[in-house]
């Protein structure tokens, strides 16, 4: 897909992170899939290989 080599990082507060996220138009998604990042702060979509990244500094805390 055209996400091939994209990387997007994300906050604390954007978690549960989920791609596609709500950006990204309904008619150029695919199924929403939930991300885990609390291992090593990256993720990457099995869909479209977008890479997503907490940024520095940021704590996942418990929701």
């Amino acid at each position: 897909m055209a996400n091939e080599s994209r990387e997007i990082e994300v906050s604390a507060k954007d978690l549960p992170l989920h791609c596609p996220t709500d950006a990204v138009s309904l008619w150029c998604s695919h199924p929403r899939v939930f991300l885990d990042l609390t291992a090593s702060g990256e993720a990457s979509c099995p869909y479209c290989g977008t890479k997503y990244k907490l940024k520095a500094g940021e704590v996942i805390g418990h929701h």
